[in-house]
C-alpha cells in the first residue's frame, strides 16, 4: 500500500476503532491525550499505510476522502467480504484504468483503495 498519513475526524473512538481497525485489519500503533479529559489522538497502520484519527474539534471534518494506490486489491476485497460484516460489504468497481474498492466509516469518511491495471 502507499504511505500517506491522513487525519480523519472521530467523535466516538470506540466506534471508529471497530470500523477501521478491526474491519480493515489495522493495528493501533499509539494513542495520545494531553490529559484524562482531553480528546484522543491516535495512529493506526496496516502494510505501511498509516492513518491518524482525532477526536479534537477542528483537526478534520467528517466526510473526508482518501485515495490509496495499492497492489493486491482482489485479495483485500476477498478478505473484507469473508468477514461477512453486515454494515460494509464493499464492491470491486472497474473504473477503466484501475480497480477501486471504497470503504465508508460511520462518520462518512471514505477510503478508496485503488489498483492500476497492468
Amino acid at each position: 500500500m502507499s504511505r500517506p498519513c491522513r487525519s480523519f475526524a472521530s467523535s466516538t473512538w470506540r466506534r471508529r476503532t471497530n470500523s477501521i481497525s478491526v474491519f480493515l485489519g489495522f493495528t493501533v500503533d499509539w494513542e495520545h491525550r494531553y490529559g484524562d479529559d482531553f480528546p484522543l489522538y491516535t495512529q493506526i497502520s496496516r502494510s505501511g499505510l498509516k492513518l491518524h484519527l482525532s477526536e479534537h474539534a477542528g483537526d478534520a471534518t467528517p466526510g473526508g476522502n482518501m485515495c490509496v494506490y495499492m497492489r493486491g486489491i482482489h485479495a483485500l476485497h476477498k478478505e473484507l467480504l469473508a468477514k461477512n460484516y453486515r454494515f460494509m460489504r464493499p464492491g470491486l468497481e472497474d473504473e477503466g484504468t484501475r480497480l477501486e474498492l471504497t470503504v465508508i466509516d460511520p462518520f462518512s469518511n471514505r477510503i478508496r483503495f485503488m489498483e492500476l491495471k497492468e
